[in-house]
């Protein structure tokens, strides 16, 4: 029977008694358990190791860092706060994912690039194009050969900002030299430009010109915002009629344009790399710092944003109609960018398999589990904090945006895990699947990520929980997969990632998966540290404190061997151990540098043990202790204006210490 120590009495000492300073060097959090100095060491030493990269501006890790960091650091609060406040939001309400300039839609994902794809860019400057020119060997282009330029005085070519001309005429126009590509790899046509001396009635247009077509068909001209500063244009020209066939020139216009200075960094065809999983990260993360912080101010300038970020991922996707994250966007609905040739060979299938989350090798996209997961947790908070928002008018949140209905949006959201129970449940084979396509074809190749998040999140029932976790700890084998029994733990630091050989189904830059070894790659049968946070909790919730413990234990006692010999790097340069991924080098073993999720892990400790969890009006507290642990104390909590010292013991009691402010 599961030790579940409920709240029995809890000793809040008001007198904000001194803190004894001189018994830690610093105020970095400290988890402590007597009996088990070793094990929290290890895990003291973990976190201690990873805070540090848990702050970074792109969308991708705003589910899990923030959560991660608030409550341990100050420096965290300033620098979230303004990341979010400063988080680019397009005009209809997608959050841009921010990673580094890539060559494609330039809110996405930096890849696929055009280079990739067989499409075509045209580069007058390449200023902070560091991943490229590594990448790619991209090179500026050195003058104007194959362009028909009218209407403007080229003026050279800048390093900086690219071709700079001086409108001469009314109307300028711009046409490329000849490419060819198909309109699957250039959903969007991206711009980056800048200008000088517009008047109030400058317009621009771009228009397209398909193979066979002479001249430029009429009444085909899609408006383009008139740049300011240098910024970037990704204009959808997928949804226009005519978008179909093979590119082969596009045409700039721009009107009212006599005595303007224009810019012209670059101009390319660009895959549509942006993830369905921002708008849910996003949100979660705002969640997140105001359920730390209670800045009344923050939120009063974001909520306007978070609401139209909720309503673009419920109407982008389908969601209240469909009750799941369902992605038709080009390039992602959910079919793989390779197929099998004659000979058996991976023949790619350029614009498919377009990735759509942190597992950017594969398509995930059309009917997408692991999105719906992200959804859906990010919806249950949403609704939390909209209903504190209206038991408390004293806050002033202004309604510019108007609030959702909280009752309809609980009623979807039920309605979403009774779906996603039924949709991506493999009855076979005992678990979830990770997506369906366009065509119907079911994927799973053992997600254990999908499966994990789906119990943590709620979305699995308690059955389906039962039945994953026989699957992952070999109780239960599944037919086909190429790992089984105790073998899905061979890393030991987390399950194998996918449990069955996957040479088939990624984006198309991915040409040769069979040459790679299992294991040797993250998402074939490779690992990631930060996930077993979702392992843990999910042990948590459905097996007791007792099983969650065993697991954290042994990620302990891992660590500790590892920093013995000298940390991961020297750990893993041993052969036979696995192959690290990390810093541009592809592995299967996902610990350190990009892997910023890896402080993940000890917050267990945190929300699931002592069962701490900031709410938008307090907070609430449900310890759940393992057997052998007489108590547990986790220091240094940050929470809105406090800090505390909080202890649970075994017997239910809790002892809840708020210390002075120096």
């Amino acid at each position: 029977m599961f030790r579940s120590c409920l709240v029995c009495l809890v000793i809040l000492l008001c007198g904000r008694t001194p803190t004894d300073r001189s018994a830690r060097a610093d105020d970095f959090p400290l988890f402590v358990v007597p009996g088990h100095e070793a094990d929290l060491q290890a895990l003291n030493d973990l976190h201690r190791l990873h805070h540090p990269g848990s702050f970074i501006t792109c969308t991708l890790w705003d589910a899990w860092l923030p959560q991660s960091s608030l409550w341990a650091s100050a420096q965290r609060r300033t620098q979230y706060r303004d990341a979010f406040l400063a988080k680019r939001i397009d005009a209809e309400g997608y959050v841009s994912m921010q990673q580094h300039r890539g060559m494609a839609h330039s809110e996405g994902w930096p890849f696929p690039a055009w280079q990739q794809s067989t499409g075509s860019g045209f580069h007058f400057s390449i200023a902070d194009e560091v991943w490229a020119i590594q990448s790619f060997g991209l090179k500026p282009l050195a003058n104007t050969d194959g362009w028909e330029i009218a209407g403007a005085e080229v003026r050279g070519i800048d390093p900086a900002v690219g071709l700079r001309l001086k409108g001469t005429a009314d109307t300028i126009t711009l046409v490329t030299p000849p490419f060819r590509c198909g309109t699957i790899v250039a959903p969007f046509a991206r711009i980056e430009w800048g200008a000088r001396g517009t008047r109030p009635q400058t317009t621009a247009t771009i228009e397209w010109l398909i193979e066979g077509e002479q001249p430029w068909p009429a009444n085909r001209a899609v408006s383009v915002p008139v740049p300011g500063e240098m910024q970037f244009a990704n204009i959808p020209l997928w949804r226009q009629p005519g978008h179909a066939g093979l590119l082969t020139r596009y045409r700039l216009r721009i009107d009212h344009a006599r005595g303007m200075e224009l810019d012209l960094k670059s101009l390319l065809t660009a895959i549509d790399t942006r993830h369905p999983i921002t708008n849910s990260n996003y949100l979660q993360g705002c969640h997140d710092y105001f359920c730390w912080t209670h800045d009344l101010d923050f939120l009063r300038q974001n909520i306007g944003r978070t609401r139209q970020a909720l309503e673009f991922a419920l109407r982008e996707f389908r969601v209240r109609d469909e009750k799941h994250v369902h992605v038709t966007w080009v390039g992602h609905d959910g079919r793989s960018g390779l197929t099998k040739g004659k000979q058996g060979q991976n023949t790619p299938r350029p614009g498919l398999g377009v990735g759509n989350n942190y597992w950017d090798l594969l398509p995930f996209g059309g009917h997408d589990a692991l999105a719906t997961i992200s959804l859906a947790h990010a919806l249950r908070n949403q609704i939390a904090l909209e209903q504190a928002i209206a038991r408390h008018p004293e806050w002033n949140i202004p309604q510019d945006v108007a609030p959702p209905d909280t009752s309809a949006l609980s009623r979807l959201a039920d309605e979403i895990r009774t779906d996603f129970q039924t949709r991506f449940w493999n009855q076979e084979r005992g678990r979830f699947v990770g997506w369906i396509d366009a065509t119907g074809q079911v994927y799973d190749y053992g997600f254990s990520f999908v499966n994990l998040e789906a119990i943590h999140c709620g979305l699995a029932s308690d059955e389906q929980a039962k039945q994953i976790f026989s699957w992952l700890d070999g109780r239960r084998e599944v037919a086909g997969d190429t790992s089984r029994g105790a073998d899905i733990y061979h890393w030991r630091f987390a399950p194998r990632a996918t449990t069955r050989r996957n040479i088939d189904t990624y984006v198309w830059a991915w040409t040769s998966p069979e040459s790679v070894p299992w294991g040797d790659q993250v998402q074939d049968g490779g690992a990631v540290l930060g996930f077993s946070y979702h392992d843990i909790m999910a042990r948590l919730k459905t097996n007791g404190p007792d099983d969650a413990w065993r697991r954290l234990r042994e990620i302990a006692t891992w660590f500790r061997e590892v920093q013995a010999e000298g940390g991961y790097r020297a750990y893993y340069a041993k052969p036979g151990r696995g192959k690290l991924q990390g810093g541009g080098t592809a592995g299967g073993l996902g610990l350190d540098q990009e892997f910023l999720e890896s402080v993940l892990v000890p917050q267990v400790l945190l929300q699931g043990f002592l069962g701490f969890h900031p709410t938008p009006e307090g907070y609430t507290l449900q310890p759940r202790l393992p057997r052998d642990w007489p108590l547990l104390t986790i220091t240094g909590i940050r929470l809105r204006d406090d800090v505390l010292d909080i202890t649970a013991h075994a017997d239910g009691r809790v002892e809840v210490q708020r210390r002075d402010h120096p």
